[in-house]
């Protein structure tokens, strides 16, 4: 029997990592997606050692690599008292050529993605097509679209949807996005002042009862930009959030109140903590934002979304190529959420709350103990293997 293509719904980071990965195997690939470009924003700027090395085994890490800047070492501070512990990847440099943060714009990682998948004539990439919804059967999935000449369908072998949080593939499917919003938004801003003037790491979380902070270097016109984040509370309206005066009095709450910052990017939106209940529905699977969102306190959202890209299509290419046995594909679940709830979800939601805590003793507790954690050569690098993201791929490979 012919085998039709693998859809993809959503040509985003992960999108174009999975049809990148099939398409390398041999496999016949057509994404969809609905805008007409791959858009450029500050979006999602960290790559973990993991990640790093799966995007080598697809020829494209190398150039993510120049166009990115490396973080080797991070902090957590307190606003009043400053510096609690810094942490350094070197002590992990034994378990990853890449023993640092890697600082780029997600949009970077798509066009390199994109530009790579243009080399294999089974990959087809239709911009202004956006998923509409799917049926299937035995045999294959048919997926419906909107595009520029009106309604369509096209027949698949298997359909993946990487089209984001609000996911029509998701939606399709009617599983539950189990979890909850936070309540306060997020304010993130960029300036291109160098923060290691006053004494940050290219990445630090900055504790704080009523106003936490992280901030983050990405490159930027050949140089360094910030994005800076903090939580905005109450029933301020995004207008009032935004005004210049208000941004620069967030900046100048934790950097000196002596310099007038330039402030070229600007956003507020919400952050939600969710896990669908099933990444699969029979020849459908979600990946990504489609399948698990989190706050960005530890930058693992796009990371695991790239894991579950490298996964999925390891997966497919074994059942389509090998005649590997069906449940390959229901490991792919049982491996990419058990470990989104047990860390991605459980490691970003403790970063938040260490950030925010309230209580004094609570508190206090927690920052010590971090100041401990970095003290210990041996819980330094445990925790490391932990927030890198090494400990939750060596979790989701035993999974059977």
């Amino acid at each position: 029997m012919a085998q039709h293509p693998v859809i993809i719904s959503g040509a985003g980071p992960v999108g174009l990592v999975a049809a990148l990965s099939l398409a390398q195997k041999g496999i016949d690939v057509v994404l969809l997606e609905g805008e007409s470009h791959i858009p450029e924003d500050l979006r999602a700027g960290t790559f973990h050692p993991p990640t790093v090395e799966m995007l080598d085994t697809l020829g494209i890490g190398e150039t993510l690599r120049s166009r990115a800047v490396q973080v080797p070492e991070w902090q957590i501070r307190d606003r009043k008292t400053g510096l609690v512990a810094q942490f350094d990847l070197g002590l992990i440099a034994d378990l990853t050529p890449y023993p640092f943060r890697l600082h780029v714009e997600q949009h970077k990682l798509s066009n390199i993605a994109y530009q790579a998948l243009q080399q294999h004539t089974n990959a087809k990439v239709m911009y202004r097509h956006r998923c509409t919804g799917y049926t299937q059967d035995a045999d294959g999935v048919t997926v419906t679209f909107d595009g520029p000449d009106g309604a369509g369908e096209i027949r698949g072998s298997y359909l993946i949807g990487a089209d984001g949080a609000r996911s029509v593939v998701r939606k399709t499917m009617g599983t539950e996005f189990e979890g909850f919003t936070w309540p306060e938004r997020f304010l993130v801003f960029a300036t291109p002042y160098d923060l290691r003037q006053q004494g940050y790491t290219g990445n630090a979380y900055i504790a704080d009862p009523d106003e936490w902070t992280a901030i983050f270097i990405q490159p930027h016109d050949g140089n360094g930009i910030w994005r800076i984040a903090f939580p905005i509370k109450g029933d301020a309206e995004d207008a009032e959030v935004l005004q210049p005066e208000s941004v620069q009095g967030k900046i100048k709450g934790f950097l000196s109140p002596e310099i007038d910052y330039d402030i070229p990017y600007k956003s507020v939106y919400r952050v939600h903590q969710r896990v669908a209940k099933n990444f699969r529905d029979q020849r459908v699977f979600i990946a990504g934002d489609a399948a698990h969102v989190n706050n960005p306190l530890g930058g693992m959202g796009l990371n695991s979304g790239i894991h579950d890209a490298i996964n999925l299509a390891d997966k497919i290419a074994q059942v389509m190529q090998n005649g590997a046995d069906d449940d390959v594909l229901t490991r792919y679940e049982r491996q990419r959420r058990t470990v989104n709830v047990e860390y991605v979800q459980a490691i970003t939601i403790r970063n938040k709350r260490l950030l925010e805590e309230r209580d004094p003793e609570v508190r206090k507790e927690r920052l010590d103990e971090m100041r401990a954690t970095a003290k210990d050569k041996d819980a330094h690098r445990q925790f490391l293997i932990n927030s890198s993201m090494i400990a939750s791929v060596r979790r989701a490979n035993e999974i059977a």
